[in-house]
This record gives C-alpha cells, structure tokens and sequence, in this order.
C-alpha cells in the first residue's frame, strides 16, 4: 500500500489575527455616522459644560486672618493668618523656645517658630507649631514635613543656606528631628520667630449641587520663655500680623505705628493672633470644576459604548461576527481595545480644549493653575482616561446585559448618581459612596485635597478600573456560555 503524504498548504501561517479583529472593530465603528457623531457631540459637550462652570465662576475670598489672599497655586486658596513676632536670621542660625502655655482656641490653634522669605503674604515658610489637640507639627507650604505627641514643649528651627530643620524636646536638651526642607528663595537674612494663629471655626453645609460654608473667627493665645536666637542680630522684635502681643523689646511695625511691647516676667512672650497659615480645605479646585463638565460629555460615551455592542444583537449581526471569530472573548477584547482607544483620543480633544478655552474666558473670575503643574496634567489626562475606562465598562455592561436602555441606565446609575446623591448627605455617608462605587474614578481630576474629599486621586482610578475589570471578565464568561 503506498504511503500517504499529509497534505500541508503552501500558504504561509498568518499572524495571531488579534490586529484584524482591531481593524474590524474599528471599521465597525468609524462606518456608523451615528456613533462618530455621538463621540463629536461628548467633546463639545464635555467643552461647553466646562467653559460655562468657568465663565460663571467668581473670586472668592477664603476666611483666616483678612487682608490680601496670595496668589493661588493649583487652583487652592490659602490662608495666611496669625501673628508673627520676628528678627532676622542669619544663613547659619537657629531658634529655640519653649511653649509654656497655649490657649485651646480651636483644635488646631498653633502656636510656635517660623522662618519665612519675606513678610508678604504667601511668602514660602517653615514653621514648626504646638497645637491644643494634634501635638506637634512642622509644616511649610502645604506639606506637613513630621509631627510628633503632645509630649515636647521645646521647638527648634536650625537654618543652614536654604534648608530649614525642626527639633522638638520635652526638657530642651535631647532634641528629636522632625524634618528638613529647602525654602526657595531664602535670602540671607530671613525673618524668623515667633508664631501664634487660631483657625475659624468652620461650618459647612453640603446641598444637591452645591454647599454653604459659614465661618467665625477664633483668637489664639501662647506664652513661649526659654526664646533665644543665635546668631543675636540685636534688633527688635517687629510683629506682624493684626493682634496684640508682649514681649522684652517686642514693637509693633506692620501696621504704621511703633510702640514698646511690656515685657513679661523672666523674659516670657504673650502673643495673640487670629487667623491660619496654609491650606483653606474649604476653598474651591478650580481644575476639578472646569472638568467636571466631562459627566455631560460622558452620557454621550456611555450611549456610543453600549450601542457598539447592543446594536450587532438587536440586527442579528453578532452571529456573523463570532462565525468569523469564533474565539468570542477576543472579540470582546478588541471592542474594548477599540471603544478604550477611541474615547481616550476624543477625552484627551476634550479635555485639553476644556482647559485652555476656560482659561481663556474665566479673566478675573476664575483663577486656574498652570497646565504644567503636575497634580494638573495629572487631572487633564486623567480626564481622558476616566472616559476610556467608562467606555469599556459600559461595554461589559452591555455585552451582560444585552439591552441598550438597560445598559445605559445601570451604568449612568452607578457612576453619575453618586455624585449628584452624594452632595445631599452627611459626608460620612457621602465618602463611602464616593469610594466604593465607580464614581470613585473621577477622583482623578482632584488637584487639592478639600475637607470633604473622599479618595485619593490613583486609588479612586483603581476602583473604577477594577469595576471595568470585573464586568468585562464577567461579560467574557456569559459570552463563552451563552448563545449570541
């Protein structure tokens, strides 16, 4: 019996076929006038919505010790309060005192040593601080560099050049190192000394799209002894900064009149001040409100996701598709692939464009950051990919549920209700909402942290991107077992 020879085509192998599946789903998409111009329609909408928040927005003046606000870095406001008694110090000098006594004005009063550049407001400052209920803490800008108990009373700055180092002691001989940090532009003689501040005791009401926040002044007191500065410059101590304050050779300068402060027993300072230093956690982000338009354009996304997949079961079409491709979770895959891509590019269009035409718009009404600052392009291209990941999880949700109206409706549901419901409860409820759902994702356009925030920035991102994990994995699994 002669051999027989296995037939072997002389057709060279193809690729692993995954590239076709994209450029078929892709042609699906592009060919359908009713889905492109559903993506045109979530850029204009997203920009519109955007440019409206901003060219209504208004200035607005956060509470803490009056006077002129300093410029705002990354949309935040901040609050440049209190009472400063100073003296310059030189490039290589320290200041000690001790706390002896400190008034419980507010659970977050702090009362003592800063070196700042200048005097004016906004100045970069270093300032380690004894508070009534918090212990210790050293902050400078918006950082809070190391804290420690309610033990130490003793507080020490060593300034070297630029860096600024704090030390606290509970009896002035072992000190502890908090921290160090670099203040830019530290000249040669910074002001450095003594400081005393008492936050407002704020109330904030939280209303269906919008809050009230109400406000009272409260008035800090703190005796410090133990004050030494070396080196000596042999200068007054100036204050600055609006309340009263005593002091051996202490003399009020900021406020066009001199006069002797009376000095206490054993060389104590009693001084006075009303008023905060640094973040005002009630102030608005600027760039999370001209972005939040993207939930108007996110509707449009939503509808253009689900009918990607809705619309080849209600033609019948589907079944073409997976006899072409039998393999149907890679099918499924490179939908997602696709509408993911797709949307990311139209998010990117919007956002950017929502950004710059706000900023252009907003004149004197609305301050917005530079889109170099990092935690901002952070929220710009975050923007982008939150549409992208909402995509592919209305995708899923389409692909399970197999009904367009159903699809929609879950989805808008679970990622913009909580939103809108979240600004009517007490912010307890509210921030486990806001964490657990998948609304959680558009916590990547947060630049600054507020006192009603919820989650962090990537974290909220992950729970939305585990949401679309999920759903997909499941839609994946039905897919496979089910009849198309």
């Amino acid at each position: 019996m002669p051999a027989v020879t296995p037939y072997r085509s002389a057709v060279p192998r193809g690729r692993d076929g995954f590239d076709r599946l994209l450029l078929a789903e892709w042609t699906k998409l592009r060919t359908v006038p009713r889905w492109m111009l559903a993506l045109v329609a979530a850029v204009v909408l997203t920009v519109f919505a955007g440019v409206l928040v901003a060219a209504g927005a208004g200035t607005e003046t956060a509470g803490g010790g009056g006077g002129e606000r300093p410029a705002p870095d990354l949309g935040v406001q901040y609050q440049d309060g209190g009472r400063f008694l100073h003296r310059p110090l030189a490039e290589d000098g320290s200041l000690v005192a001790r706390v002896a006594d400190q008034e419980n004005s507010h659970a977050w009063a702090k009362a003592g040593l800063m070196i700042r550049t200048s005097t004016r407001q906004g100045a970069p400052y270093a300032a380690v601080v004894v508070t009534p209920e918090h212990g210790v803490r050293f902050q400078s800008h918006l950082s809070i560099v190391g804290s420690a108990d309610d033990g130490p009373r003793w507080l020490r700055l060593d300034r070297s050049g630029a860096s600024v180092t704090a030390s606290v002691s509970a009896d002035g001989t072992d000190w502890r190192r908090l921290g160090t940090v670099r203040l830019r532009g530290l000249p040669p003689r910074a002001e450095a000394g003594l400081f005393v501040g008492s936050p407002e005791a704020v109330r904030a009401q939280r209303q269906f799209g919008g809050e009230n926040v109400t406000s009272v002044p409260t008035v800090g007191k703190a005796s410090f002894d133990g004050v030494r500065m070396d080196p000596d410059p042999r200068e007054p101590w100036r204050g600055h900064g609006p309340s009263a304050l005593t002091g051996p050779g202490a003399r009020d300068h900021d406020q066009d009149r001199s006069r002797a402060g009376e000095a206490g027993p054993d060389g104590v300072f009693t001084v006075t001040g009303a008023g905060d230093i640094g973040r005002y956690q009630y102030g608005h982000d600027t760039s999370e409100m001209v972005l939040s338009g993207v939930l108007v354009g996110m509707m449009a996304i939503v509808a253009l996701a689900v009918l990607f997949v809705t619309s080849e079961y209600r033609q019948g079409v589907i079944r073409t598709t997976f006899t072409a491709s039998p393999r149907r979770g890679r099918v499924l895959a490179a939908k997602a692939v696709v509408i993911g891509a797709v949307t990311f590019v139209a998010g990117l269009v919007a956002a950017f464009g929502t950004f710059l035409l706000a900023d252009a718009v907003s004149g004197a009404g609305l301050v917005l950051p530079a889109l170099s600052e990092g935690p901002v392009l952070r929220a710009v291209v975050g923007t982008a990919a939150v549409l992208a990941v909402v995509a592919v999880f209305s995708l899923g949700v389409a692909a399970l549920l197999r009904r367009a109206a159903a699809a929609i409706t879950v989805v808008l549901l679970v990622v913009l209700v909580p939103q809108v419901v979240a600004s009517g409860m007490p912010l307890s409820a509210a921030r486990w909402l806001e964490r657990l759902t998948p609304a959680a994702g558009l916590a990547i356009q947060q630049t600054v942290v507020r006192y009603d925030t919820a989650i962090g920035p990537w974290a909220g991102f992950g729970v939305l991107c585990g949401y679309a994990a999920v759903t997909l994995v499941a839609a994946g699994w039905r897919l496979r077992r089910g009849d198309a």
